[in-house]
């Protein structure tokens, strides 16, 4: 499919130019005939006279089924934006003297935003006289990546932003899938010898 920049084109009567360069619906160069002329050869062929590129002299224009080109690009752009990954940077606050179950909940948060390919901005916020014990703030983050080591890793160290500690997590490398013949051997176990094992 041919690929055009942009967004909206001029097509058919759109087109007010007395002459234009013609490609085929096909690609093939058609040379540079009147505008009258190439809106009726795409009259003739069932398809659009789209301007593709409006600022060549003369303009470039093309005999293409707009409403399809249109589709295919849309369902393309789509396509795109959903395989393309966006750095987002997701945050989970802490309190420098949270309880123990509370900050178990909040660690849980952080391996599902990892696990969905997203950074994690993880704060401690200082209220009054709190901001006195920094110490405070660095012993729960640094204990968070230390959980964490495994599936993050650290991009930037504790770092004081206003009344708040912050350190930023990295999702680690994605790692391969375990091979499907293995779990195909444990299926295939008879189940005779399940039963030996059972007794055993």
């Amino acid at each position: 499919m041919f690929s055009i920049a942009g967004k909206d084109f001029r097509i058919n009567q759109q087109i007010r130019v007395r002459e234009v360069r013609l490609i085929g619906d096909d690609g093939e160069q058609l040379g540079v005939v009147g505008t009258a002329e190439a809106i009726q050869m795409a009259r003739d062929q069932g398809v659009d006279l789209v301007e593709v590129s409006p600022n060549a002299s003369p303009p470039v224009c093309r005999l293409l089924d707009y409403g399809r080109f249109r589709y295919t690009q849309t369902k393309r752009d789509r396509e795109a934006r959903k395989s393309q990954k966006t750095n987002v940077v997701r945050e989970v606050r802490f309190r420098p003297r949270i309880a123990n179950h509370d900050r178990d909940s909040k660690i849980r948060r952080i391996q599902e935003l990892l696990s969905d390919g997203a950074k994690v901005k993880v704060s401690v916020m200082f209220r009054g006289r709190e901001i006195t014990h920094p110490e405070l703030g660095v012993s729960i983050l640094r204990g968070v990546a230390e959980q964490l080591k495994e599936e993050a890793k650290l991009e930037t160290p504790p770092l004081m932003e206003g009344r708040r500690l912050n350190i930023i997590l990295a999702p680690m490398a994605a790692v391969p899938p375990p091979k499907p013949a293995k779990v195909a051997e444990e299926e295939e176990t008879p189940v005779g010898d399940q039963a030996k094992e059972v007794q055993a």
